[in-house]
């Protein structure tokens, strides 16, 4: 078996977005190439309880913003690095922008501008910002200006969300302020729009400064200015020192610095074009081409290129949109239409600002290039191919621009016609869909495989519950367990993630009462769209999602089995209840003793109606005892359904004797003017008893004497000798 490929592990909080996908990528390609693999696990060291996931396929950590529990991983003894947050417990490098340069550069930018009263907005919470307010504040006392801890705002959170809050503490000091350093740019954007919508003039009523040059700073109104830094830089550097360390070599633990570059735009009150137009004048005439290019370059990246950095490096087109414009106005051959439009697309790669864009167009109309004398047939001639190489350049910045949008927007609508699909999978597909990954079908990733806790208290082992290749590798069985450190299994991994355009990412499968496992995929790198959490992200969330609500559909299954059990034999036992609570007794030949115990209401009365019918139906009864002596009350609803029990017990030929009548029932009967009807009444079952006995040798006597044996009863003598009939 060929020997596992180096691989490098990352744990990041969010895997989308400008921010973290910018450093993944560049992380990713500095191990690329180099032919290493990258493992990026959604969590921190802390979630994910680093180093035990893919420890035995990690050689080294790099840890992204948030180092909760980072101790533990630094115990582990391997190569680690953190960025963008200082970790001195961990005693590793940390790989940070140069943020107090930066600010540095932002402040004094603001106080050549004539700004005395300047505020600070930012997320005090994060590394970066703090040192970032700290280079403020140094600033302002090199600068021999109080700092004021009235003008420090700080917000909720470094997104657009949190400036916009932060921006009703600058609006109620209106007027004690005149420019901010705001610690990112989409703080920096969300103080911009709600101080819009309160009538602000940005920078005439408050100038403002971000940091990060985000692509959305340099499309604001007015365009941001703002401190550069790379993110992709980031995680690059923070790659080779990982890869340093594996190699041997000593990287001392503190802070690695990251270049930054302050970035000129208009909402600190400058004007870049037309400072360039005024940098020109002067220029002798055969530098022209030289300075012309440094500065149509500078003008695309918004800053000054170093004096030893040819213009060439940045934008090679430069030299072919030159050589047009010459060729213009000399008359001579131009560069062909293919390479200038070229030379248009790598201008909007670097920057996709229309007023940049167009700003080359004017500082090319307005240098002073070799030209005819003016007046003659020539010099109009000149200028008139001038002109139109200008309007082809226009209309070719402008179709390269459009190109840019369209591409994006397409991306962004083949991302969003992927998720949803994703969606439609995961939240109305079965359990077994959602389980065997063929929703990755509509994604981009060629590989993926899922694995959920075999015991989910202990959390040391996870089962392959499904598995995906789009690409023909092998996948790990269905079942086959492997131990949190093995998992995903590096021995089925693409070979496309050694080296090649892949990278494998992990992502926790959990909700809000239940770590389900880890789903391994393998995919291109994020995309940079819009928006701080989406495509991979969202997976795992739906993914979540569809398990919780397959185990609640099972629970729910199983508890509705429980229910139809538990109803059965509800049944049975209501029926073994209802003969107990009201038993049929044969007492005597023709006779029913029915002895009734507890309450007795109307819905119960029924159920002894129905017994009784079927009982003297039964057992040809001719007498029913209806014993109430373990009713507790006899009220006006019960005695309505004892007359009707009678009633009932009439039309099949029975009557019924109501047995237990005690002194209290019957005054409370009185009471009430409760009219029992012709319901005969005793107080105890010894005197129905008696009754029914007399009544029996009356019956007997009579049958006898009809036969020619004992007188009749009104023939008997009486007391004094004689019949009744005398």
């Amino acid at each position: 078996m060929p020997s596992r490929p180096t691989t490098l592990g990352v744990l990041t909080p969010f895997l989308d977005g400008f921010y973290f996908s910018a450093v993944l990528n560049g992380i990713h390609q500095a191990a690329r190439q180099r032919g290493h693999r990258v493992v990026v696990i959604r969590g921190t060291p802390e979630y994910i309880q680093a180093p035990s996931l893919a420890r035995d396929q990690v050689d080294g950590w790099i840890v992204v913003l948030s180092t909760d529990g980072i101790e533990r991983l630094a115990r582990a003894q391997v190569p680690l690095v953190t960025i963008s947050t200082c970790a001195p417990e961990a005693g590793c490098p940390t790989v940070m922008p140069d943020n107090r340069k930066g600010v540095r550069s932002a402040v004094r930018h603001l106080i050549e501008h004539g700004h005395r009263r300047i505020g600070y907005v930012g997320y005090m919470d994060q590394d970066d910002i703090r040192e970032r307010f700290e280079s403020y504040k140094e600033t302002l006392a090199e600068s021999g200006i109080p700092f004021d801890p009235g003008l420090v705002f700080e917000t909720e959170n470094n997104w657009h969300s949190g400036g916009v809050k932060a921006a009703e503490a600058l609006i109620a000091r209106r007027g004690e302020l005149t420019a901010a350093i705001v610690g990112t740019d989409k703080n920096a954007l969300g103080v911009m729009s709600a101080l819009h919508a309160a009538g602000y003039r940005i920078p005439d009523d408050l100038a403002i400064v971000g940091f990060d040059d985000i692509t959305e700073a340099q499309w604001s109104t007015p365009p941001l200015t703002t401190v550069r830094q790379r993110f992709d830089g980031l995680g690059k550097r923070a790659c080779e020192l990982v890869l340093a360390q594996l190699a041997g070599e000593v990287v001392p633990p503190g802070p690695v610095l990251a270049p930054t570059t302050f970035v000129q735009r208009r909402t600190c009150g400058c004007n870049l074009l037309q400072g360039f137009l005024h940098r020109r004048d002067g220029a002798p005439d055969e530098d022209l081409g030289g300075v012309l290019a440094r500065q149509m370059v500078e003008l695309l990246v918004s800053h000054p290129l170093p004096s030893d950095a040819p213009p060439a490096i940045v934008w090679p087109g430069v030299a072919t949109v030159i050589e047009g414009y010459v060729a213009a106005l000399e008359g001579t051959v131009p560069p062909p239409a293919s390479e200038l439009d070229q030379a248009c697309r790598e201008a909007v790669q670097l920057t996709p600002d229309v007023e940049s864009l167009m700003g080359i167009v004017r500082l090319l109309s307005r240098s002073r290039w070799r030209r005819a004398r003016p007046g003659t047939e020539a010099a109009e001639s000149a200028e008139a191919r001038a002109e139109e190489f200008l309007e082809r350049l226009r209309l070719s910045l402008t179709v390269a621009r459009i190109e840019a949008e369209r591409q994006f927007v397409e991306e962004l609508g083949v991302l969003v016609r992927s998720d949803h699909e994703v969606s439609l999978a995961l939240l109305s597909g079965t359990q077994e869909e959602s389980r065997s990954l063929s929703w990755l079908d509509s994604t981009s990733a060629v590989w993926g495989c899922l694995g959920l806790w075999e015991d989910a208290m202990t959390h040391e082992r996870l089962v392959i519950a499904g598995a995906y290749s789009r690409d023909g590798s092998p996948t790990p069985p269905l079942g086959a367990a492997f131990s949190r450190e093995a998992f995903p299994p590096a021995e089925l991994l693409p070979p496309s993630t050694a080296g090649g355009p892949f990278m494998v990412t992990l992502l926790p499968i959990r909700t809000l009462h239940r770590d389900w496992g880890f789903l391994a995929i393998v995919g291109p790198g994020s995309l940079e769209i819009a928006g701080e959490e989406g495509t991979v992200g969202i997976w795992g969330a739906l993914l979540s999602a569809a398990l919780e609500r397959d185990a609640l559909t099972q629970s729910l299954s199983e508890q509705h089995a429980s229910l139809e059990d538990a109803y059965l034999r509800e049944r049975a036992l209501s029926a073994a209840v209802r003969e107990l609570g009201c038993p049929l007794i044969p007492l005597l030949r023709g006779v029913l003793l029915v002895p009734l115990t507890g309450e007795l209401d109307t819905g119960r009365a029924r159920e002894v109606l129905e017994r009784v019918a079927l009982g003297v139906s039964r057992h040809r009864a001719r007498c029913v005892l209806l014993d109430i002596t373990g009713v507790p009350r006899l009220d006006a609803p019960v005695a309505q359904a004892l007359e009707q029990i009678h009633r009932a017990a009439a039309l099949l030929g029975a009557r019924v004797i109501l047995v237990g009548v005690r002194p209290e029932i019957a005054m409370s009967l009185v009471a009430l003017d409760i009219d029992l009807g012709d319901l005969s009444t005793h107080q105890s079952l010894s005197s129905a008893l008696e009754d029914l006995a007399s009544e029996g040798l009356r019956a007997l006597r009579t049958r006898r004497n009809g036969a020619g044996g004992a007188p009749p009863r009104d023939a008997r003598p009486d007391r004094g000798g004689r019949r009744k009939s005398d």
